[in-house]
């Protein structure tokens, strides 16, 4: 059903861009390339550039199993899938000295891309769904000692999304349970357990005792099954694209690049923060003007609250929120701290979710993070980023750790990870491995991907008091 979906979103961009460029009845159309040896229709380019564009996402493994569903790899794989098409088009028609109309590539690349990360989302939420109510998932054997089988089992747990469900553990003692996982063998049983259970993934935790030879002779094991075999390394917080496999000698390495944080992808982020912030700005302007009016109308107080946070390299710049509290809330704020009741440690945070202090209008703001729209002058200004992390207070910042500072080697965002998981439910260590998760690993791709989901977070209003 996606490649079906897909190869409509493509004939819709192919044939759309000639519908609009050439009109109904396709005057102007009847040549979309000429040479001294052929002619050819735009009706007959646009079919065969729609057959040629969704091969290409085959070869390029779009429809992987392993790829759906989580994870930002299928979403590049479209772009860079649909960059080369395109791109082979280009240098073709060039060597040829065939005339295509540039209007019809124009609108054609951008609606593709598009249209086909729309499908994916709206197929990624229904997967995503069905994963969660337990269908539509690989059955996996964890194999492993029993810490850190316990660990990786936790982690699929965490994101059923991904479609790993845990049916049983190989490496403590039988009759025992991980998480409420029954443990079926020790780690030398684990292709025959495998076999015999007919999992679709045995995965090997980092802490297994199985050694070079062992892991080698598990996959031997499970060869002809049609069981993968997939290998947890122990590099926590690192994502994908950060970690590269070299054999040399026949020995493979794990070669982890550093973070970014200068050159060319830095620089596009830039100029999608500044372009993206302006257009939202036009857009929202009716509502920033009739929000505006209600808070002077409410109590005569400002419209504005800025408050000083901390950016990149620890700089300090005044954050501008709509006022969504009463006047004299910062003055009160000690009382309802040594007030304030948790059965959830939120660290060096505060933030109730019933706060007097916050006025009706605000209440409603805050609920569909109207308050934060104003930010995006903050983001044209250069003090914040559309996507980074959450943007701290001084006072949190002088609590920081070694390892919590590195949330300031970028900019902080209007959104984030924080924001898609949470937001003010998340505890003060899951808004930090958020934050460091997001510092070490960040890409445009990524930041494509929050900014979609912070849609969906908005709307569903999750966290958000």
């Amino acid at each position: 059903m996606l490649a079906v979906t897909d190869l409509l979103v493509i004939l819709w961009a192919t044939f759309g861009a000639q519908v609009v460029r050439f009109g109904i009845d396709g005057r102007g159309s009847d040549v979309a390339a000429s040479a001294d040896s052929f002619t050819l229709s735009y009706t007959t380019f646009s079919a065969g550039l729609a057959l040629v564009w969704w091969l290409a996402l085959r070869v390029n493994g779009a429809y992987e199993a392993h790829i759906l569903g989580h994870g930002a790899a299928e979403y590049r794989i479209i772009a860079e899938a649909t960059l080369w098409v395109f791109a082979a088009v280009a240098m073709l028609a060039f060597a040829l000295k065939v005339d295509l109309a540039r209007g019809y590539i124009l609108l054609a690349l951008p609606a593709g891309i598009v249209g086909l990360w729309v499908a994916r989302r709206l197929w990624r939420t229904w997967l995503g769904g069905r994963r969660v109510a337990g269908d539509l998932s690989h059955d996996v054997l964890v194999v492993g000692h029993e810490s850190s089988a316990h660990q990786l089992v936790r982690v699929f747990a965490a994101v059923p999304e991904a479609g790993y469900r845990v049916i049983g553990v190989c490496g403590a003692s039988e009759g025992q349970a991980i998480e409420g996982i029954p443990v079926l063998g020790r780690e030398r049983d684990a292709g025959r357990v495998a076999i015999e259970l007919g999992v679709d993934v045995v995965a090997c935790a980092d802490g297994h005792g199985l050694g070079s030879t062992g892991l080698r002779r598990l996959g031997w094991a499970l060869e002809g099954s049609g069981i993968d075999l997939v290998v947890s390394p122990g590099l926590t917080e690192i994502a994908g694209p950060r970690v590269l496999t070299r054999p040399v000698a026949g020995l493979p390495l794990l070669h982890v690049e550093a973070p970014t944080f200068s050159g060319p992808k830095l620089a596009m982020k830039s100029i999608i923060d500044w372009i993206g912030a302006l257009l939202l700005a036009v857009a929202f302007s009716p509502v920033l003007l009739v929000v505006a009016a209600l808070i002077k109308l409410h109590d005569g107080g400002p419209v504005f609250f800025r408050q000083e946070r901390v950016g990149l390299d620890g700089q300090t710049f005044l954050m501008t929120k709509f006022r969504s509290m009463d006047v004299d809330a910062e003055d009160r704020l000690e009382d309802l701290r040594r007030a304030q009741v948790s059965d959830r440690d939120r660290g060096v945070l505060f933030k109730l979710e019933d706060d007097p202090r916050v006025t009706p209008i605000g209440r409603f703001i805050r609920r569909y993070s109207i308050d934060e729209l104003p930010q995006l002058f903050d983001v044209l200004a250069g003090k914040m980023s559309l996507v980074g992390p959450r943007p701290p207070l001084p006072a949190e910042v002088s609590q920081y750790d070694g390892d919590v500072r590195r949330r300031l080697l970028v900019r902080p965002g209007m959104t984030g990870l924080w924001q898609i998981n949470g937001r003010s439910d998340l505890s003060w260590e899951e808004s930090v491995r958020f934050d460091l998760y997001y510092v070490e690993n960040w890409s445009v791709a990524q930041d494509m991907i929050i900014l979609w989901r912070t849609i969906a977070a908005v709307v569903a209003k999750d966290g958000a008091y």
